[in-house]
């Protein structure tokens, strides 16, 4: 969107307040050229995320889908992620919303969700209980990869959606 107030020459992004020049790709500007030093590495950390996963797509993508609800990001929760030339299921999102539920999920995919939610909202209260039926469910190693993902998504969809960057973007390949 474009704010009265800006430069001619540029883009005001809201609400983050971050001015964008003309011609400049808003996520590119602002997480490639604005901090290169810091903007460079954590973008080689999100796409770490995908390029290196070993979750399969319905519990990599129900946890990341929540995440992006509960973060409000909207280019996010737009995406979907592609692994081996398939992607979820359009009604996927809702599914998603609806994880305590639904029965489109299998029991990992259901505690990726849940998973998801709690480290987002209340990680704190994550209890034995839980950890017992994650691990019935997960090796170590995907917990920990899980968590890694979890911790990516939360930081820089909050990053994007805060900054107003997930209203000003078109994600590439989308």
């Amino acid at each position: 969107m474009t704010d009265q107030d800006a430069p001619a020459t540029g883009l005001h992004i809201e609400p983050g307040g971050i001015d964008i020049p003309a011609g400049k790709d808003p996520i590119f500007y602002v997480w490639g050229e604005m901090v290169p030093g810091i903007g460079i590495a954590a973008s080689t950390f999100a796409q770490s995320v995908y390029e290196h996963t070993t979750l399969g797509l319905r519990e990599f993508e129900a946890a990341r889908l929540r995440i992006a609800q509960i973060n409000g990001c909207l280019f996010c929760q737009d995406w979907r992620t592609e692994m081996g030339g398939e992607k979820v299921e359009a009604s996927f999102d809702a599914a998603v919303e609806a994880w305590r539920t639904t029965d489109a999920f299998d029991e990992r995919t259901r505690l990726a969700a849940e998973y998801a939610e709690r480290f987002a909202t209340d990680h704190h209260n994550i209890d034995a209980e839980f950890w017992a039926r994650m691990h019935e469910h997960y090796s170590q190693q995907q917990i920990v990869e899980l968590s890694m993902c979890l911790g990516s998504w939360i930081a820089f969809g909050r990053l994007n959606h805060v900054l107003g960057l997930d209203a000003a973007c078109v994600l590439p390949n989308h």
